[in-house]
């Protein structure tokens, strides 16, 4: 298993039209398995305020057009509580993002920090119920920089996690683009 990390430098290769470039940004794979449960389901669920009894009630969830108990169409994020490499994960014994007496707990800012998450989409192949075991890939996707107004070059960069189920079978493919800013935008200079 190895870690997604992102080759900045790499960046912008390809360059297209006036003010954009596009390219794929060099990375490593993380695979790692997710296993769903029932009770992660109705706890997701509830966190989101979503009180469709087709995640929690298994006589409600039978009767409905599913036919059984699924997952909410997000809960694929709570996936990443599972990879080993989530910078946001604690770690027994080791200091975090979020954690100690500096913001991250950490001397150094945490890899992959200065970014903002700017989309994200999901294409459905199946509902996702309990008992699956899904094998989930992150790779990286495209890469690319557009000029903006104020802070500069804006590199964006996405990331496309699959997941399968135990027969193989793709389930749900996600695509997450983060945006990170070539400097930030001081208080005064947006007034």
């Amino acid at each position: 298993m190895t870690t997604l990390r992102c080759d900045h430098s790499r960046v912008g290769e390809g360059v297209g039209g006036a003010g954009a470039a596009s390219g794929t940004v060099e990375v490593g794979v993380t695979e790692f398995s997710f296993p769903v449960e029932a009770g992660q389901i109705m706890l997701f669920a509830r966190a989101v305020g979503d009180p469709n009894p087709a995640y929690s009630d298994p006589v409600a969830a039978a009767e409905s057009e599913a036919g059984s108990i699924i997952a909410p169409p997000t809960f694929v994020q709570s996936g990443a509580h599972y990879n080993p490499d989530w910078t946001l994960r604690p770690m027994v014994g080791e200091p975090w993002f979020g954690s100690g007496r500096t913001p991250t707990g950490t001397a150094q800012p945490a890899p992959h920090s200065g970014g903002l998450h700017a989309e994200q989409h999901f294409e459905y192949h199946r509902h996702i119920r309990p008992g699956d075991v899904l094998t989930v890939t992150l790779r990286s996707g495209k890469a690319w920089e557009k000029v903006g107004r104020r802070g500069g070059r804006l590199r964006f960069e996405e990331t496309i996690s699959e997941y399968r189920d135990a027969k193989g079978e793709l389930i749900i493919t996600s695509r997450n683009i983060i945006v990170r800013p070539e400097h930030t935008v001081d208080a005064e200079e947006s007034a």
